[in-house]
């Protein structure tokens, strides 16, 4: 249950969920002040909790409190979340408190300048269920003449409680390597993390855990942010030399600024924030579930194996090459066949054809038609690969439409793979997009779409706009809204959300989506490591997971069909492989991998996750659900008489007893816990295993 307490004396709220308490105040300059995040308390103890003077006070020492949302003014020489200019020059806020309401766990605290007309309402709702903390900011301009110019609006600004010392755990990496998870001390600075390339990114995600530097997989104290917002964005922590720790985050990145008219409104995304007592694996545990019940639209799906030609043809697509590969997948029991990039235009290379959406009449002379038909009678969904904000300069598109791309007077047009960035933030580019997309669907009655973006932002300009920077955000938005209306126009559709891999994946985007398309790199033994930082956020059923030809087509690596399929059975299982060269032994086992994968997928993709770690390179993930256990352990290295000793198992209640479904062998849950599974794996590197295990008692 959730509920929202106010100490009218003290003018201090108390927000406590299942686990957690969150508190703040109105200060004596009329700004919100942070008091608590971290175990329920009383609201009597939380006005308790008094501000504490800084102890290095002195006349170059900021205010002893925190802001719930720094500005400009006094002494503040932190990291702003709000900045802004009026029109006659002067910058900075000076807070008064304005009232406010609260229903169904949303809190809203409103507040205003003392002299000019700029009224921020700052949102807290926690769900009954959940002890996530969804938190943004409403900044409006009731100047009925005059505009006010927003240097920065953050969302947000996270306070942690006092401690020695300072971890923080964030995720970076680049295409071909996103999700490596890091952890670093936090230095007495300002750190910054952020995309600058108008999507979430593959070289840092718009996610953070901060810990005391003891908190472990199951144990310790861990208090984690994740924004929700597909565009551009910006966190910074920051640390000051008392031991004050804190960061702000939100959309966009420094150096925009959006004017606000008089009579609008700016709402800000989400920056939802969690604090654990369990670990890391507690905090990604809790996240999981928030994703399920508050984030995604159809949660209680289970995800199809899905077959994508990619990897399989590149370009080089047709109809007869592509019903071929359709027969194949499904002989394996693949639900739903996806034509990737190729299909339509003049599109042989990237270097042509991006943004004429229309079937290449040579390849497929009758249209879409008689592929999408075949697809169902091989009873499968049928599915296609989109980009639909990119173009190429070479194309009917863009030839009729050179002012419809990102651009600026007197600059080069810099083109990434070929291709240029269309302005969605146009209302007319956004329907014309809407509109195309909506006509292929309903055409077709398509299941799915892989909607792809393969560069970011250059030149982001707008000619002729008054306000060209607000392109940045506006064209995130335009994403969602189009998303939106196809989903709800098409309520069978399903969207997998893909930027060349991993570069588009947060809450924002998840919010109109079903999955992720996690990497680029099907190598197995590199998604290990990409899989495991992704699931510090998002749970198993959203992520993506191909099967792909040995060697692998980005690190030449290779490795065994089954080690292939256990791995990318740890999500969304998918193929991706050219089938037509695979043997009929190759063939015969991946139809057994994707049989048993199916008799498990409910468990993984709607159970409860925990990471294990074994002996040497051996990892694993134990899936929970409904008395079910899924194990998936994987060894790609070991040392010559070094063999893993039996993996200990987390999520085993000591007093039960657990019967392996293939063997028939019972395990007593103590003895799971303290002496571990032992695991038949086979010789070699690159050995898994896949154990099923169900609770008897």
């Amino acid at each position: 249950m959730a509920t929202v307490q106010f100490d009218p004396d003290h003018r201090l709220w108390l927000l406590t969920g299942p686990t957690t308490a969150y508190a703040l105040r109105v200060a004596e300059d009329g700004g919100l002040r942070h008091v608590h995040w971290g175990a329920v308390l009383t609201l009597a103890q939380a006005v308790r909790l008094a501000e504490q003077p800084s102890p290095a006070a002195s006349s170059f020492e900021a205010i002893a409190g925190v802001d719930e949302l720094a500005v400009e003014g006094g002494p503040r020489f932190g990291p702003a979340s709000l900045l802004v200019r009026f029109a006659d020059g002067t910058r900075g806020v000076e807070w008064r408190y304005d009232g406010h309401d609260a229903d169904a766990g949303h809190l809203r605290v409103h507040l205003r300048d003392r002299h000019y007309p700029l009224h921020v309402t700052m949102h807290y709702r926690l769900h009954p269920d959940s002890d996530v903390l969804e938190r943004w900011t409403t900044v409006e301009n009731r100047d009925d003449r005059r505009p006010v110019t927003v240097l920065r609006c953050d969302s947000a600004a996270w306070t942690v409680p006092h401690r020695g010392t300072y971890r923080m755990s964030h995720l970076v990496g680049g295409w071909n390597s996103e999700f490596q998870l890091r952890r670093d001390s936090v230095p007495v600075a300002e750190t910054v993390l952020t995309s600058r390339r108008g999507m979430t990114s593959h070289h840092a995600n718009p996610w953070l855990a901060v810990d005391d530097g003891t908190a472990g997989e199951e144990h310790g104290e861990v208090w984690s942010t994740a924004l929700a917002w597909s565009g551009s964005w910006r966190i910074t922590v920051h640390r000051d030399p008392v031991g004050r720790t804190s960061w702000t985050g939100g959309f966009g990145h420094d150096g925009l600024t959006w004017s606000l008219a008089p009579g609008e409104t700016l709402d800000t995304p989400v920056f939802a924030g969690l604090h654990s007592t369990g670990g890391f694996g507690a905090a990604s545990r809790a996240w999981h579930g928030y994703v399920r019940r508050h984030v995604l639209t159809h949660p209680a799906e289970t995800r199809p194996v899905l077959y994508n030609s990619w990897e399989a043809t590149g370009f080089d697509v047709d109809e007869a090459g592509q019903l071929a590969l359709a027969a194949r997948a499904a002989s394996l029991g693949v639900e739903l066949f996806v034509m990737d990039d190729g299909w339509f235009g003049a599109r042989a290379s990237d270097r042509a054809g991006l943004g004429d959406w229309t079937p290449n009449p040579v390849r497929f002379p009758a249209g879409l038609g008689p592929l999408v038909a075949e697809v169902r009678r091989l009873g499968m969904r049928f599915g296609l690969w989109v980009e639909p904000e990119m173009v190429n300069p070479d194309s009917d598109l863009y030839r009729a439409h050179p002012d419809w791309v990102l651009r600026m007077a007197n600059r080069q047009r810099t083109e990434m793979r070929h291709q240029l960035v269309l302005n969605l933030a146009r209302p007319e580019v956004a329907e014309w997009t809407h509109g195309w997309l909506d006509g292929l669907v309903r055409a077709h009655q398509i299941d799915f779409l892989k909607w792809d973006a393969n560069r970011p932002f250059t030149e982001a300009g707008w000619p002729g706009h008054d306000d060209p920077d607000r392109l940045w955000i506006a064209h995130t938005r335009a994403v969602y809204q189009i998303m939106d209306r196809l989903r709800a126009d098409h309520p069978g559709l399903r969207i997998e959300t893909c930027s060349g891999g991993g570069g588009r994946a947060d809450l924002g985007v998840l919010a109109r989506t079903d999955q992720v398309w996690t990497s680029d790199n099907t190598d197995p033994v590199d998604r290990l490591g990409i899989q495991a930082g992704f699931s510090q956020l998002f749970p198993a059923q959203v992520m993506a997971a191909w099967v792909t030809d040995s060697p692998n087509v980005a690190t030449a690596r290779h490795t065994p069909l089954r080690f292939r399929f256990h791995v990318a059975m740890a999500g969304a299982l998918g193929i991706g492989g050219d089938l037509t060269t695979w043997t009929e032994d190759e063939l015969k086992e991946a139809a057994e991998l994707v049989a048993a994968y199916k008799r498990v997928r409910g468990v993984v993709q709607h159970g409860t996750a925990y990471r294990l770690r074994g002996d040497g390179a051996l990892t694993a993930v134990q899936y929970v659900h409904d008395g079910e256990h899924v194990v998936l352990a994987w060894c790609p290295v070991r040392r010559y008489g070094h063999e893993p000793a039996p993996l200990r198992l987390t999520a085993v209640a000591p007093d039960a007893v657990y019967r392996d479904r293939k063997t028939g062998t019972a395990y007593p849950g103590a003895l799971l816990r303290h002496s571990g599974l032992p695991l038949e794996l086979p010789p070699g590197d690159h050995a898994s295993t896949l154990v099923h295990l169900e609770r008897l008692g």
